[in-house]
This record gives C-alpha cells, structure tokens and sequence, in this order.
C-alpha cells in the first residue's frame, strides 16, 4: 500500500464504525469513516485514494447504489460490499457490478483485511493505466489527419503497400508517416504502438 491510499470505511452503525477503523489501523491501513453512502459522495472531491468498504443497508442510499454513483463519477475506488447473510443476492449484484469482493457478517479480520488489500492493488494498477491512458490521448493529439490514417492502418495489421494504395498514396509516403508516427507516439517498437493504440480504443 502507497502511504496516499486510505481505506473509506462507510457503515451507518457507529460501533461498527469504530470497530473497522481500530481494526484496519491496527494492521497499518490509513482509515477514514463516513456514517452514509451520501456524506461520503458529498466528500468525494476531497476523498484521498484508496478503497471503500461499504455495509450493503444504509438509510437514504444503500451500497449498490454508492457503487453505482462512484461508477458513473469514474472515481477510481474499488468498492468492498460488506453483507448480512439476507443481502446476499444484492452483494452479488455488487460483484456483478466490479465490485472487489463482499463479505457476509461475521466475517474473520483476516478475510477482510485480504480483500482491502486486494482492492488497494487494483486501485494501484487501475490508476496506472488510467495515466497510460491519459499519456497516449496526449501522444494522439500531436498526429496530423493523414498520421492517424497510417495508425489505423498499421492497427488493422495491413501492410505499407496496402495502407498506401487505401489512402492513394505511395508506400514510401507511408513508410515516412509511420517513421513520423512511432516518434510522435514515443513508440519503441510496432507492437508497442499497437498496444497504445488499443489501449486507447478501451476507453476507461
């Protein structure tokens, strides 16, 4: 875990509240508590990265729609469902939904404390890709009209003399925009700019 990630915890019981942040605080997690799913998302700008854990039932907002909120926000938290035994099918929408995990009351520390950091992981990995991401839409703008031509076609696997005789022109006017593309792309290899270009064509 990056000394920035904090693990949200979001339950309306007070007591339970309490005992999570003792309990994450006490195996070395950066902890903050809200009382509902609405403080937290009124909070959200401010929110430090990291990871929610979120009881299931919550008066005004419930933890699938939290998700479902944090989802549409693109706000980046892996979302831990904590779940009675009765909620059992809504906590499964959760996962259907990406949710990390959930956890069925009473749970043991240990489980619990394996699925934070399972979500903490994945917040890391899922934020690198979104500055991978972030890097090559950068990258993509610098491409003239006739480059982004010569990437797609280099994407779509066709050779030079193919990409030349789609666009009408020839395949050493190709070869020079490809040759302009890679360096614009900061690209080592074909395959490297592919990647980028796929990348790019996932969205985030």
């Amino acid at each position: 875990m990056t000394d920035s990630q904090v693990v949200h915890v979001i339950d309306d019981d007070a007591d339970v509240r309490h005992s999570l942040a003792f309990l994450l605080s006490t195996a070395g997690f950066a902890v903050r508590v809200h009382d509902s799913a609405v403080a937290f998302l009124e909070a959200l700008t401010q929110a430090q990265p990291g990871c929610v854990v979120t009881d299931i039932r919550m008066p005004d907002m419930d933890g699938l729609e939290l998700q479902r909120r944090l989802g549409e926000a693109r706000a980046g938290f892996p979302v831990i469902v904590i779940t009675g035994h009765a909620d059992v099918a809504l906590a499964v929408q959760a996962m259907k939904a990406g949710a990390v995990d959930f956890i069925e009351k009473p749970f043991d520390d240990e489980v619990l404390l394996s699925a934070i950091r399972v979500a903490l992981s994945r917040h890391v990995r899922d934020s690198e890709r979104r500055a991978r991401l972030q890097a090559v839409r950068e990258r993509l703008k610098l491409l003239s009209e006739r480059e982004r031509e010569v990437l797609t076609g280099l994407v779509a696997g066709k050779p030079n003399k193919v990409i030349a005789y789609d666009l009408g022109i020839s395949a050493r006017t190709v070869e020079v925009y490809r040759a302009n593309v890679m360096t614009k792309m900061q690209a080592d290899s074909l395959s490297d700019l592919v990647r980028m270009a796929l990348l790019e064509s996932e969205r985030d």
